[in-house]
């Protein structure tokens, strides 16, 4: 039998997405409320410059989809930092970056229990906060063991009853803006620059939450093996998706800042994006958008955990963690049914522990790692390894590479020094399954279905 003939005998995905369906699935990934959750705590620390905060991560994050889409080409068949660092810089690299994604796995579904039990305590506020976090976390747990995974048709609903909220959410706003009488010439350029608060080191520890808004945007390059011309599409998408984000999002914080512009008086700072929706609308409108807020969160979470318990399952069956336990699968329902409950239990106890603001500042802690591999690996190979040189193989991930590293370093303190820890932790655990980086590296390649 010929190699062709063998080749034709399997089956293979098909090519049916177009680039607009590839940047709806990357918007619908990220979510078109995203700004909105951490709204507050990107308030506080960039002095109410949350506009300016966002639009500095989009520039980030273009050259870095840049970069993403470019690899894509390279490795259409994996899609993950992990990989494009380790195969085109070093092993040890990629297992870094790969150790600090597994940090954002795991982050993900602690601060959407915060968020959303101090989302369920604005409607019903006599149930304790740690009533709210057991419930959530138990939550998430239950929508995993049961096996339960969105449909795309579930996610496109829930984008479009989101994109509904948000309409009608602009339109309270123009309403209130336009009875306000405390509305002047400088209000509405004030949201981008207020001398009196304006101070650039404030600024990057803002963006550098702000980037939360677009975590999400890579898993477009997981698409690769079921788009229409990939090489062209995949690139376009990413930056598409980060464009649309961008404006969107920017949109969403200006019309908040606007309505309620004294970011040192919000009744509660991790819900600060509610009651603002309250201020312009009253208590319907908070509610409206408590609640949607609140179902997309879950949503986010259950999610999340899924996909750190499919990580820890790759890495158990690869003997990189206890296999026995981590690499289990519960046979009716084809779960890794012991990952789901740890993480549960991780969910429980770091909902406890941590504030939603450190929560996320960790998780982007592991992501701009992620984003400065992505970004030096795309340099590697497009422009050290390359034939010919080209200004466009160049300057995008060295500009990515070095606005990342720049707003990394504008972390607080607290978030670095425990990513540092985390990483530590990694390079010393890796040292002892490797016996000291003279076996191969572990993996951190999510498993595909």
């Amino acid at each position: 039998m010929s190699a062709q003939t063998d080749s034709s005998a399997y089956p293979k995905l098909k090519r049916s997405l177009t680039l607009w369906d590839l940047v709806f699935c990357g918007i619908i990934m990220i979510q078109p409320t995203a700004p909105m959750p951490p709204f507050g705590v990107i308030s506080q620390e960039a002095r109410g410059h949350v506009v300016t905060t966002i639009l500095i991560a989009m520039v980030a994050m273009l050259f870095t989809a840049i970069s993403y889409g470019r690899m894509a080409r390279a490795y259409p068949a994996a899609g993950s930092a992990f990989t494009y660092v380790g195969r085109e810089i070093h092993p040890s690299l990629g297992y870094v970056t790969g150790w600090s994604m597994a940090m954002d796995y795991m982050l993900n579904p602690i601060i959407c229990v915060i968020w959303c039990s101090k989302a369920a305590m604005n409607a019903v506020p006599q149930v304790p906060y740690a009533a709210w976090v057991f419930f959530f976390a138990a939550l998430f747990t239950a929508l995993n063991l049961r096996g339960i995974r969105a449909s795309a048709r579930t996610n496109e609903a829930l984008a479009a009853g989101m994109g509904v909220v948000i309409l009608i959410f602009f339109a309270v706003v123009i309403r209130y803006l336009w009875n306000d009488p405390a509305i002047d010439g400088t209000t509405f350029t004030r949201p981008f620059y207020d001398q009196r608060e304006f101070s650039l080191p404030h600024i990057f520890t803002g963006t550098s939450i702000a980037v939360l808004t677009y975590i999400g945007f890579d898993g477009i390059s997981t698409l690769s093996e079921e788009v229409e011309n990939p090489r062209r599409n995949v690139l376009l998408a990413t930056v598409l998706t980060c464009v649309v984000t961008g404006v969107l999002a920017s949109l969403e914080v200006y019309a908040a800042q606007l309505v309620w512009p004294e970011y040192r008086t919000y009744p509660d700072v991790d819900t600060a994006y509610v009651h603002i929706a309250g201020r312009a609308g009253g208590a319907w409108l908070f509610q409206l958008v408590n609640f949607t807020l609140l179902i997309a969160t879950v949503g986010s979470g259950s999610g999340g955990q899924l996909a750190a318990a499919r990580l820890l399952y790759g890495m158990g069956r690869d003997n990189a963690i206890p296999r026995s336990f981590f690499g289990a699968v519960e046979p009716r329902r084809g779960i890794p049914r012991n990952n789901v409950i740890f993480l549960g239990i991780v969910a429980l106890a770091g909902s406890l522990v941590l504030s939603y603001q450190l929560g996320a500042e960790l998780l982007n802690f592991g992501a701009f790692i992620a984003f400065m591999g992505v970004n030096a690996a795309a340099f590697v190979r497009y422009w050290v390894r390359a034939e010919k040189k080209t200004a466009g193989n160049f300057i995008p991930p060295l500009l990515g590479f070095f606005i990342c590293l720049y707003i990394w370093l504008s972390l607080r303190t607290p978030a670095k020094l425990a990513g540092m820890a985390w990483v530590a932790v990694g390079v010393i655990y890796g040292a002892f399954k490797t016996k000291g980086f003279r076996s191969s590296l572990l993996s951190f390649e999510l498993p595909r279905d």
